[in-house]
């Protein structure tokens, strides 16, 4: 009997929904795309309304004759690919790949792998929405003309190899821009004055009493606050106020309501993993689609365990709000639960609110209850989604709020200034949804928790001085980005969207235009130099406004208010414009090479750091007369057990990060986990990190916990 074929994406998404249709489907997958544009060529016809040349790569010639001659048996073929605009592409390029006929081929769309959700896209198919195919046909479009025009001019005027990006550009531009700030900001000094005050002791008893701290803010009766610029400012109110009578002068108290973050989005996602867990976006991501595709826990067997990782809405099902409030209701009490179900609404730019936010497909599915099921990523990132989505459904924390206004009043000083100090507590008085979770922030931002409480203060009561502790501060220059920071901004500012914030990220690491310092981006020399270039020379392309208006221009083609060739060929014709000029006017750049701080062991002349086509390395200053060169490898102060030599960091041909010994071939030993440099107290042997919070020995059983003996080598 024919049965209908399902094509998905991976062979695990497949496993998943086999388990939910039952034995009249058979499901197949495509192993992502199937059909791009040509790697060698510019694969788009900007004289023929920008058509685009696809093909199918030769790696998927197999897969594309296999779901053919599927297809041609089938009684039908459902296209289930993912729930975005990527997703429609991939199902579009599933027919004209596969020879499909449209009317046999029918679209099902579901954020969530679950039996409900599965069986009722089934009920609902549709056709492919060409909308959303064009608006990601125009990305592609506009992503190859930037990136195959702009990276010949850089390999002509910087370096081979370099390559330019519509989004990535952009990206690096905003991490040059912040550090060029940080270089120019200017210090300044100031210092603050805070009290140590404490109650009135009774009689002449001195004794030890509960003290607070208030902080000096203005002369008392104006709204300015009081300057002090420098120590002598600081020296001379530090004197008139150690003379100074303390005294209430008013108290006010009042319950503040603190109300839980939305669900996660992608972008809310990122951040969090990357504060909470010190998830890079990309990990995150790869392991939130193990998540959404399923995992087998148990007798329930594969099952996804999250909605679609890729959206930014915050909207959630009515059905899984009524489970949140049931769950929390039955777990912490009726007083945990708000009047009404919660509903959240975006504020970043361009966002869509299409989908639903990231949750568990069931609150049911405790963390800890599956914990076994999963891997330690897996469980770190599912408890964080879970706990998110319980909490937004929680009613609100309580806070008791005090702030205290204390008049310090000079003494012999007749007509002289009083001084304004000001004081704050706070003590929650419900815990609501902090229950279950805090969200993470950023450098400079308050995370509202509640501050030590005050002692019993009552206005006009005397207060007793115990200390004066002037500091003296410099205003800081803006932090530079994060992974979360970074993303944020990309998603407030409107530059890109859900799927291209982690291989934005990577991209710009990868081509060696930022790194990290203490986890936080850093351009390099290189980075410096191709955005200056392209600011020069392409300054609508690398512009934060014009990328954002782009992306709008990609939203109207999506819902169908702009044809996808026109929005292109408006922005290609200044674009080729400005790709003539610059290919013949702008003047070569040369890169500095760095010191390597060795000579070459063949001719004894300094040896330099030089930028290739692969990444750096190092070669002889006699080029071309010496043609030593060898890899620059970054050697990490350990020491190889085998042999002795430097233990230095590689990466493997897929990219993975590990390390082995600088005698190589010589010498083989290598390991996947990063090593430390104090030896095995057991045996001697080499200890390397295993995960974040433990050590092992490679030589012998020797374990032990980082947060421990371990901490300060780990």
């Amino acid at each position: 009997m024919a049965k209908n074929l399902v094509i998905v994406e991976s062979p695990t998404k497949a496993k998943t929904i086999s388990k939910f249709l039952g034995s009249r489907y058979s499901v197949k997958a495509s192993l992502g795309h199937i059909r791009d544009l040509p790697k060698s060529q510019l694969g788009v016809d900007v004289d023929d309304d920008f058509r685009p040349k696809y093909l199918v790569p030769k790696e998927k010639r197999e897969v594309v004759k296999e779901l053919k001659a599927a297809a041609k048996d089938a009684t039908a073929v459902f296209l289930a690919t993912d729930p975005d605009r990527e997703g429609e592409a991939i199902s579009w390029h599933l027919i004209e790949a596969a020879g499909l006929e449209a009317q046999r081929a029918r679209r099902v769309v579901f954020h969530e792998i679950t039996k409900e959700a599965i069986q009722e896209a089934f009920r609902t198919p549709r056709p492919i929405d060409m909308q959303l195919v064009n608006a990601q046909q125009a990305r592609r479009v506009l992503d190859r003309l930037v990136g195959y025009k702009l990276s010949p001019i850089l390999w002509q005027k910087v370096k081979r190899g370099l390559s330019a990006g519509r989004v990535q550009s952009v990206a690096v531009r905003l991490v040059v821009d912040r550090e060029r700030e940080i270089q120019a900001f200017v210090p300044v000094e100031y210092w603050s004055i805070e009290a140590e005050l404490a109650k009135k002791a009774p009689g002449k008893k001195k004794g030890k009493r509960e003290s607070f701290r208030a902080s000096l803010v203005s002369l008392w009766g104006e709204k300015e606050k009081l300057e002090v610029p420098d120590e002598s400012t600081a020296k001379r109110l530090e004197a008139d106020l150690g003379r100074a009578a303390y005294a209430v002068a008013e108290v006010r108290r009042k319950e503040v309501q603190r109300q839980p973050a939305a669900p996660f989005t992608t972008s809310t996602l990122q951040q969090e993993a990357a504060r909470k867990l010190r998830f890079t976006a990309k990990r995150t991501m790869a392991v939130a689609q193990q998540l959404y595709e399923g995992i087998s826990i148990g007798r329930e067997g594969s099952v996804g365990l999250i909605t679609y990782m890729r959206t930014d809405s915050t909207n959630v099902a009515a059905s899984a709000q009524a489970e949140a409030r049931a769950y929390i209701a039955e777990r912490y009490g009726p007083d945990f639960v708000p009047a009404s179900p919660r509903f959240f609404t975006r504020k970043a730019k361009g966002a869509q609110e299409a989908h639903e936010a990231i949750r568990p497909t069931s609150v049911g599915r405790e963390p800890e209850a599956i914990k076994s099921h999963l891997t330690a990523e897996q469980h770190k990132l599912y408890d964080l989604i879970w706990k998110r989505m319980v909490a937004s459904q929680m009613a609100a924390a309580l806070m008791d709020t005090t702030s205290v206004d204390i008049k310090a009043s000079p003494e012999g000083t007749p007509g002289g200034s009083a001084y304004l100090f000001r004081a704050s507590g706070s003590t929650i008085k419900f815990p609501g949804f902090l229950t279950v979770y805090s969200e993470g922030h950023d450098d400079g931002e308050g995370n509202g928790e509640a501050k030590k409480a005050l002692p019993g203060l009552a206005a006009g009561e005397d207060l007793d001085l115990l200390n004066l502790l002037p500091e003296q501060h410099f205003t800081q220059p803006p932090p530079r980005y994060t992974e979360a920071s970074l993303v944020k901004a990309l998603e407030e500012q409107g530059i890109g969207r859900p799927s291209t914030y982690a291989p934005t990220l990577s991209t710009i690491q990868d081509r060696g235009y930022v790194q990290k310092a203490e986890r936080r981006f850093v351009p390099t020399e290189l980075g410096s130099i191709v955005n200056d270039l392209l600011v020069e020379n392409f300054g609508n392309v690398v512009d934060v406004n014009f990328t954002a208006h782009m992306e709008e221009e990609l939203d109207d083609v999506a819902q169908g208010d702009r044809e996808w060739v026109g929005v292109v060929r408006e922005f290609y014709g200044t674009f080729a414009q400005n790709v003539t000029e610059a290919s013949k006017g702008i003047e070569k750049v040369k890169i500095a090479d760095e010191p390597a701080g060795e000579n070459c062991e063949k001719c004894g002349r300094p040896m330099l750091i030089k930028l290739g086509r692969y990444g750096k390395f190092i070669a002889c200053s006699g080029f071309p007369e010496c043609r030593n060169a060898k890899p620059l490898l970054k050697k990490i102060g350990v020491r190889c057990p085998a042999c002795g030599g430097e233990l230095v960091m590689r990466k493997s041909k897929k990219g993975r990060v590990f390390y082995g010994c600088a005698n190589y071939p010589t010498c083989a030993f290598n390991v996947w986990d990063r090593p430390l440099p104090r030896p095995c107290p057991e045996c001697g042997g080499l200890l390397v990190l295993k995960g974040q919070k433990g050590v092992k020995c490679t030589a012998c059983a020797f374990t032990a916990e980082v947060e421990e003996e371990f901490k300060e080598t780990a």
